[in-house]
């Protein structure tokens, strides 16, 4: 008797941390993501054997266990005799949806065990609140794209979610380039926060800027016109850059990309540290892509956008 579950991994292409704000956001799952499976056991624990940024889940470890807590919570069910075993090729690291990939499949996986019959929704509302535990007030997007796969627009309004699924003619090969840093992004919100109530001027216009970016790339998708897609992602990233998100690892990933011939590179999730993403259509150019920042010293992940 076992329960297992899958959770993607995901990047946002546009407007992360805008998003918190009410503005539109559009993320993608990736070909790949996070296993979970639950069987019974002597005792409960938890077996961690994702691939990981080196460091990344002992530093998560208290937000995980706190995760867990809020995800038996939700579904009214109590830690039991049973053991949790995470794997997958999903990398634990930051800007990749590697919180939001273990608790859809965790969730999943309980699920499967325990014969709940829970559908898709359910599935994903479990998860946004075990992604409490790591993000303070996440805006969901990631929980989102986690558990239903493909391409998003996401807004959270006072009042309600506006979740579209959003086509793409066929899946797009990337570069996630990875800094090597864990991020922070209770850290990284709460900073856009206080600078947002400081330089309310300053930070409004870069707002506008993003909400009127995000339906042009929305447009972009649609119709497939990947150079304006890439393009309209390496300005987000310099919005990104003037909210302070950014750091100078993700930077130079960036022009890294860029100068090996990326149509458009951006960071991707909470910033100051984690990943950044690559828009690299063909084998031949992610693979040329991949390669410059692996020389750099960097680690990569080669996939498709979609999931």
């Amino acid at each position: 008797m076992k329960g297992e579950g899958h959770g993607y991994g995901k990047v946002i292409l546009f407007n992360e941390h805008f998003v918190v704000y009410g503005i539109p956001a559009i993320a993608s799952a990736i070909g790949m993501r996070t296993i979970a499976i639950v069987e019974p056991s002597e005792k409960f624990e938890l077996v961690d054997n994702r691939p990981e940024t080196p460091g990344y889940k002992k530093e998560k470890l208290e937000q995980q266990k706190q995760s867990l807590e809020n995800i038996f919570k939700a579904m009214n069910l109590k830690p039991d005799k049973i053991k949790i075993t995470l794997s997958g090729d999903l990398i634990a690291a930051s800007g990749v949806g590697a919180s939001a990939a273990s608790c859809v499949s965790i969730a999943r996986a309980l699920d499967g065990y325990y014969k709940l019959g829970l559908d898709d929704e359910k599935i994903n509302q479990i998860a946004y609140e075990g992604e409490k535990a790591y993000h303070g007030n996440p805006s969901g997007i990631d929980n989102t794209a986690s558990t239903y796969g493909g391409l998003i627009w996401y807004q959270r309004t006072p009042d309600r979610i506006i979740m579209n699924r959003l086509p793409l003619k066929e899946p797009v090969e990337i570069v996630i380039g990875n800094t090597g840093k864990v991020a922070n992004t209770k850290l990284a919100v709460q900073g856009v926060r206080e600078r947002k109530e400081k330089y309310p001027e300053k930070y409004n216009k870069i707002f506008k800027e993003a909400e009127e970016m995000v339906y042009d790339a929305r447009s972009a998708l649609e119709t497939f016109d990947l150079n304006k897609i890439g393009d309209l992602m390496s300005k987000n990233h310099k919005l990104l850059q003037q909210i302070e998100v950014s750091s100078p690892e993700l930077d130079f990933l960036v022009e890294i990309a860029l100068d090996n011939g990326a149509i458009g590179a951006k960071m991707t999730g909470g910033g100051l540290g984690g990943n950044m993403i690559a828009l690299t259509p063909g084998r031949d150019l992610q693979e040329k892509v991949a390669k410059a920042m692996e020389k750099e010293g960097f680690q990569t992940m080669k996939t498709t956008l979609g999931g």
